[in-house]
């Protein structure tokens, strides 16, 4: 079993945990998510899967890595956390 852990930009709140864990759970290879919200900190359980293209869905949903936030991503991570409070 690998773990990947990754510290993400603009997790507010459960909407949020939500949204990223529906979406990563659709992974190959993805078997659980936890998330902490105050450290930011996404971790990842599986096999087999990519970081690559782990990081490359959750940037896609406005949660880049520390570090390479826009304003772009920040708007991105509110119509995810909206769906995340949808669902």
């Amino acid at each position: 079993m690998e773990n990947l852990s990754v510290y993400v930009e603009n997790i507010k709140c459960g909407g949020c945990v939500t949204s990223i864990t529906f979406e990563l759970l659709k992974m190959k290879g993805v078997l659980s998510v936890n998330i902490n919200i105050d450290e930011e900190l996404i971790v990842v359980h599986g096999v087999d899967f990519s970081n690559e293209e782990i990081s490359k869905k959750l940037s896609s949903m406005g949660y880049p890595e520390k570090g390479k936030n826009n304003l772009f991503k920040q708007a991105k991570s509110y119509v995810s956390c909206a769906i995340g409070k949808m669902s």
